[in-house]
């Protein structure tokens, strides 16, 4: 965790940015063209940018690679590296592959069944239209094994102001089970991951 600074110093330190909105996501591509073809022709998304260089500019390492962005309505953008290797990223070996994923907000629950069925003729498998109350999606893999989200939102502000006066105190009640979980492993009292003390979503349990 980060290290918190003294009230005197809090007190003295500028008020955070406002960060407006996503600037963009990037992943490693295998292949650029094959990524293109993906998200232009397939998602619709337009590229719109690249920048090439032998160097990583933060960190100066050498590197030689293609960034190429995708732009989203909005204006934010997705975003990739092809480093010329034609290898996919790795997954992460300590994570469920549903866990990782980006998702992308459409207007209407028709635009997910349109985009599902354009998905199908490609030959690209979809999960869903997954009901998640406030929303639904389906989910996808593109070219690199990246997990995509498309959703479509149900909820309105008044019902989404609602939950978020609860989100605070939900994360702290799971916060401090996780903090007594963690003193239960180390004596080793415990070996199982810990589970929420509510089920938001009891239709997927199995036989409900």
């Amino acid at each position: 965790m980060s290290a918190i600074p003294s009230a005197a110093t809090r007190a003295n330190l500028p008020s955070p940015a406002t960060i407006q909105q996503l600037h963009h996501y990037a992943y490693k591509a295998r292949d650029a063209e094959e990524t293109r073809h993906f998200y232009e022709d397939i998602l619709g998304l337009p590229l719109y940018h690249i920048i090439q260089s032998d160097y990583v500019p933060s960190t100066g390492e050498y590197c030689p690679y293609t960034h190429f962005f995708f732009r989203l309505n909005d204006g934010s953008f997705i975003a990739f590296f092809d480093i010329g290797d034609d290898e996919k990223p790795l997954p992460s070996p300590n994570t469920p592959p549903w866990v990782n994923h980006i998702a992308f907000r459409v207007d209407t629950v028709a635009d997910l069944e349109a985009t599902k069925a354009r998905l199908q003729a490609h030959g690209i498998e979809v999960l869903g239209i997954t009901d998640h109350h406030i929303f639904k999606s389906i989910y996808f893999f593109d070219p690199n094994g990246i997990r995509l989200e498309l959703s479509a939102q149900l909820a309105g502000e008044a019902l989404m102001a609602r939950e978020s006066r609860t989100a605070h105190a939900r994360l702290a009640e799971w916060t401090e089970r996780k903090q007594q979980w963690r003193k239960e492993r180390a004596a080793g009292k415990v070996t199982e991951s810990l589970k929420p003390g509510t089920n938001d979503r009891p239709e997927f349990v199995p036989g409900s």
